[in-house]
């Protein structure tokens, strides 16, 4: 009976010493999470600005707006630290984006503006991947130069706002929409509500306005190389190739190819914010209300 008693008690202190381990173990992975997703390591920019001649990037992926990598506020960053740089010899803005908010990319579009003139001696080349459209290319139009692959998409210079309508669905299951409101336009265009012609009306001025800001920026940014043609800010889309004939875009040639052959530095730097994991999460999951409304209702797209 002490022999079992004491195999049995041996037997206890290897379990609560594996335990013990274990729970070492989760709370060492747990203190890592941690560390990585809210602890600010720098962007990785400023780690390599050491005043090597090098080519900086910036990439814009993706739809743009506040809550993504693709934000006015990370690409501005990001574009201050690649003219700021005393090593870099010019910048490239390396593009994939369908577009998105209007006010993210004039934003972007202002604040290219601006550092040109801050720098004159370097310059900004957008060079387009598989799609710059829309807000990508309001984005673009702000460049020095505009480099495509003969089968990039670009254009789609035009204004959106859509949604969908309820009311016949709710009348045929006996749905009755009671909305109350202060302020005879406060449930401007609500989607369960038969739609207004005053409403629309004026949801169209609204277009229009944008739109005419859209255009403009495209003519400031691109000036005489712009062969205008009835089509081309009704929203259509072109290739590459045929974005060069029409003074959309300046030639053909990848990020790696403006490095090498145009602005003669080869090495190229990344200056991309990206966030950490919790900031990720954050947009993700986090975002404001009213700015997940005003993205989905008005878009560059």
């Amino acid at each position: 009976m002490l022999e079992r008693l004491a195999f049995e008690a041996l037997a206890e202190q290897r379990r609560r010493r594996r335990w013990s381990v274990f729970f070492r173990i989760v709370g060492f992975a747990y203190l890592t999470f941690l560390l990585v997703a809210f602890v600010d390591w720098g962007d990785s920019a400023e780690r390599l600005s050491d005043g090597q001649k090098h080519s900086a990037v910036v990439e814009l992926h993706g739809v743009i707006s506040g809550r993504s990598d693709a934000s006015a506020e990370n690409i501005i960053s990001a574009l201050q630290h690649a003219f700021e740089d005393k090593g870099s010899q010019g910048v490239i803005l390396r593009i994939n984006s369908p577009g998105g908010s209007p006010v993210q990319s004039g934003m972007v579009y202002e604040e290219i503006r601006r550092l040109r003139s801050k720098y004159p001696q370097k310059l900004l080349y957008a060079v387009v991947e598989d799609i710059c459209a829309s807000g990508g290319y309001y984005v673009a139009a702000a460049a020095d130069q505009i480099y495509v692959d003969r089968a990039s998409i670009l254009g789609s210079i035009g204004v959106l706002m859509d949604g969908f309508g309820f009311t016949g669905a709710m009348d045929k299951l006996g749905v009755e929409r009671r909305l109350l409101t202060a302020g005879e336009n406060k449930g401007f265009l609500d989607p369960f509500s038969p739609q207004d012609a005053k409403q629309r009306g004026h949801a169209q001025i609204l277009l229009n306005d944008i739109h005419k800001q859209f255009i403009g920026a495209v003519r400031a940014g691109r000036g005489a190389r712009l062969k205008e043609t009835p089509e081309m800010f009704t929203g259509l889309m072109w290739t590459g190739e045929k974005s060069v004939d029409l003074g959309l875009a300046d030639g053909f040639g990848s990020a790696e190819y403006v490095a090498r052959e145009v602005i003669k530095a080869e090495h190229m730097r990344d200056y991309t914010l990206k966030g950490n994991l919790a900031e990720r999460l954050a947009r993700r999951f986090g975002a404001d209300l009213g700015e997940r409304v005003g993205s989905a209702f008005l878009r560059l797209q």
